[in-house]
């Protein structure tokens, strides 16, 4: 059968729902993830306890979900990937119910610690998965399916745990994922086909997979101290990143040592195109991650919105990463990575630039039209560095890539809120505490990200293009 003919009768019924189940499965986590955040007033009055402590929930969950990602690399290698995801996903339905009757902040933060853990070794599957399920040829298209999720968590749990929180309790933020599980691990266990280990002569690089996961640990920490002291010349920031460089340099050499039989070896590097992405995604999540953190605060401080009304704000930019989707994918298919990042940079700065003017005054509609042309654009960037990550390796580097890629997403876009909220609090301080000064820090945090945006095009130019006929 000719390739024409292939791409004429789409994508296989049996792959399509392969990809939408494994979707199904990361909905919960993605949610989660984000409700929670809503949830912290209710969490410090319900516990009786501080900011601080409640923090320790949501940085403890990253850093847990930190740690499962280099583990998630040998569970693949040595068991049934199917297996393997749909217990992560009933483990965090499980664990979510514990949350919910938590009896104390102590024990809410232990069990979040589980959940968070459970999270990282689902969003580390789910793409190996997906990119071993529809073959480099189709990993566009079915990516932009898998991948909806991803879109939905940031847009939409805001939005549902305010309204979960208003008409119930922060209980029922963690009780819903139950009824998520109920129906999706059915049909992940009827649709998703079984898949062999990758590589099960490999041995559990034990060294390798601590040595990587307190290196995440110390940085994403480091920078997450750096977001609260505003600035990165701090005594907590230095520490903690220096600890991480270290161990990334521990790792270098030891990974040297072991000739790259490691959890993660470092020669997927010699690859353009997994270096070239690496690069663009450690970057995209800078610059994508910042301003969705300084967004919905700019919303409450100059237009008065509740966290809720800030959360549907966003709206717009989700609905232009949804809809361009599936172009998207199809186009990553048909040309390749270069040219639809390209395209897509130019329509996400076009999106990006115009907040760098917006004031308390700029008409709504205005910035949702801003929003939605962002949203359109910032697609077309994350969806083709993330399938070209994985152009050119073969089936037992696949593990070893989703672990690579995952370590280097999470600390883009620590690194990123951390960044743009430090600049944001840099410019006022000192200063009268204005309207005109308190706007142009915001500006300030979007102009960075626009410049970090822009600079995604220099690694842009090593992603690979498909010759059409």
């Amino acid at each position: 059968m000719s390739k024409d003919k292939i791409k004429k009768q789409g994508l296989p019924k049996e792959m399509l729902a392969a990809a939408w189940a494994i979707a199904l499965g990361a909905i919960a986590p993605m949610l989660d993830s984000t409700m929670v955040n809503i949830a912290i007033d209710q969490l410090i009055r319900d516990f009786s306890t501080t900011l601080d402590i409640v923090q320790w929930s949501i940085t403890g969950y990253v850093l847990a979900l930190a740690i499962a990602v280099p583990v998630s690399g040998w569970l693949m290698n040595k068991f049934n990937g199917k297996k393997i995801f749909i217990g992560a996903v009933i483990a965090f339905g499980v664990i979510s119910v514990f949350i919910g009757i938590s009896w104390d902040v102590m024990s809410f933060i232990f069990f979040r610690l589980l959940q968070g853990f459970s999270a990282g070794v689902i969003t580390t599957l789910m793409m190996t998965l997906l990119v071993k399920t529809a073959g480099q040829e189709n990993v566009g298209r079915v990516m932009a399916i898998v991948s909806t999720p991803m879109i939905l968590g940031p847009i939409l749990g805001p939005v549902i745990g305010g309204f979960i929180i208003h008409g119930a309790s922060w209980h029922w933020i963690f009780f819903i994922n139950v009824f998520v599980v109920l129906i999706a691990a059915p049909l992940m266990m009827k649709a998703i086909p079984d898949f062999k280990p990758f590589n099960k002569d490999s041995k559990l690089d034990v060294f390798g997979i601590i040595d990587l996961s307190i290196m995440s640990v110390a940085l994403i920490y480091g920078i997450t101290k750096a977001a609260d002291h505003a600035s990165f010349n701090n005594s907590e920031t230095i520490l903690w990143v220096t600890i991480g460089l270290s161990l990334a340099l521990i790792y270098v050499i030891y990974n040297r040592i072991r000739k790259n039989q490691t959890v993660l070896p470092l020669n997927l590097f010699a690859h353009k195109s997994f270096l070239a992405s690496s690069v663009g995604l450690f970057l995209a999540n800078i610059a994508i991650m910042g301003p969705m953190l300084i967004l919905p605060l700019f919303f409450q401080n100059f237009r008065d919105f509740t966290p809720i009304e800030a959360a549907l704000a966003l709206i717009p930019q989700g609905v232009g990463m949804l809809v361009t989707r599936p172009l998207i994918g199809k186009m990553i298919d048909r040309i390749g990575a270069k040219y639809v990042v390209m395209v897509s940079l130019v329509i996400s700065l076009s999106g990006s630039v115009p907040l760098i003017f917006i004031t308390d005054k700029t008409s709504m509609i205005w910035i949702s039209i801003v929003l939605f042309i962002r949203g359109s654009g910032i697609g077309g960037v994350m969806l083709p560095l993330t399938s070209e990550a994985y152009t050119g390796l073969n089936s037992r580097q696949l593990p070893e890539a989703g672990v690579g890629i995952n370590i280097i997403e999470n600390l883009g876009s620590s690194f990123g809120s951390a960044l743009i909220s430090t600049v944001v609090v840099a410019v006022t301080q000192g200063v009268q505490p204005t309207v005109i000064n308190s706007l142009k820090s915001y500006h300030a945090g979007f102009l960075v990200a626009a410049i970090v945006l822009a600079v995604i095009f220099i690694p842009g130019l090593f992603l690979t293009h498909k010759r059409t006929v």
